[in-house]
């Protein structure tokens, strides 16, 4: 039978949890240090790339999920574990209704890192991660829509303090327009940020719905399992993109002309498709784990960590950053506080529950 797991989004969703809760505890604590890495330094990465003279978008998308093959080493590992502990001998969980469902989002995840990459190419660091910030608000949205999430007066005050968050930082954004860069591939890269924010605000609450609806047991080795599926199918969208675009063809020439020069050109796309393989993997397992929600609130409150690490880039960091940094801070505290106080009032019930039958 399938283990019941209740959130404050009022709902019992189909998870089995075969880990006890320090176990669960642990890999949450995992995911959101591999979230808070991707989020943090994949922009920055992905940035470098374009101002030394990098300029193909859509070898830039194909990096945001081409590390998927590490993933294929953890499982072998995991699957060799389980053999000798529980002599299980099932190397894949996943069935196939929920293959195609990821199959679908991997294609609807590869426009986005599309969008996402263009962004980045037009804007400013500080700028695109201030848009990308609006993804909280589109999460929230459609974590109601799709979840029916119920709020907590403790939810909506962090959703407010991060929207505010970024609302500061836009107080700055008139006049970052890059050198050289002509208004209208400024306002494009704008237009496709937003758009980058709208899809993947939609992404993580559908990504639950499909935990939800699998149909199947859900453990970590099948989140494992979804992450690899869903970057595979990312990677062959953004691949094709690359063949239509003559990517491929012209990678060694933008490799002998770069910049920092020809080596370091290629271990930027290393470790890019390695950081942004940690966002992935970490924003289905902050979900699997916790919530969409969570997910989208964690991107959202380490934006200003991103603003303050544009330093390096020779782009400015202003007392509003700072002002944004403490209200992030207040609305992810007062996020974790409310989950806390939802954690222990069930843990109350369930003890007051327990007392009321031994004394009957």
């Amino acid at each position: 039978m399938e283990d019941q797991k209740e959130t404050t989004t009022g709902i019992t969703t189909p998870t089995t949890v075969k880990v006890n809760s320090a176990a669960k505890k642990t890999l949450l604590t995992l995911n959101c240090l591999l979230l808070t890495i991707g989020t943090c330094v994949g922009p920055l990465i992905m940035r470098l790339y374009f101002i030394h003279g990098g300029n193909r978008v859509w070898l830039s998308s194909f990096l945001e999920t081409a590390g998927w093959p590490f993933i294929i080493i953890i499982l072998i590992i995991l699957y060799f574990h389980r053999h000798i502990t529980t002599k299980t001998t099932n190397f894949i969980y996943m069935r196939p209704r929920l293959f195609f469902t990821v199959a679908f989002i991997g294609i609807i995840t590869g426009l986005d890192n599309y969008l996402y990459a263009y962004g980045v190419a037009r804007l400013p660091v500080s700028t695109s991660s201030l848009i990308i910030a609006s993804q909280l608000a589109f999460t929230a949205f459609f974590a109601y829509v799709l979840l029916k999430q119920k709020f907590t007066s403790y939810s909506v005050n962090a959703v407010v303090l991060l929207t505010v968050a970024a609302g500061v930082l836009a107080l700055r954004t008139s006049g970052d327009q890059p050198e050289g860069e002509s208004k209208k591939e400024y306002v494009m890269g704008f237009v496709m940020t937003v758009g980058a924010a709208l899809v993947y605000g939609f992404l993580l609450p559908l990504i639950e719905v499909t935990y939800n609806k699998a149909k199947q047991e859900i453990t970590y080795t099948l989140v494992l399992e979804i992450q690899m599926v869903l970057s595979f199918f990312v990677t062959m969208f953004c691949t094709v993109g690359m063949i239509v675009n003559n990517d491929l063809k012209v990678i060694s020439r933008e490799a002998a002309e770069f910049e920092l020069g020809e080596t370091k050109y290629y271990i930027i796309l290393c470790a890019s498709a390695l950081i942004w393989q940690c966002f992935f993997l970490g924003a289905i397992g902050v979900i699997f784990c916790g919530s969409a929600l969570l997910s989208g609130i964690i991107v959202s409150v380490f934006l200003p960590i991103t603003e303050v690490l544009v330093v390096f880039y020779k782009e400015k960091f202003q007392a509003e950053k700072g002002i944004s940094l403490v209200l992030s801070l207040w609305g992810f505290a007062s996020y974790f506080y409310g989950e806390y106080k939802f954690t222990k009032k069930l843990k109350d019930a369930t003890h007051s529950s327990q007392q009321s039958v031994e004394l009957a």
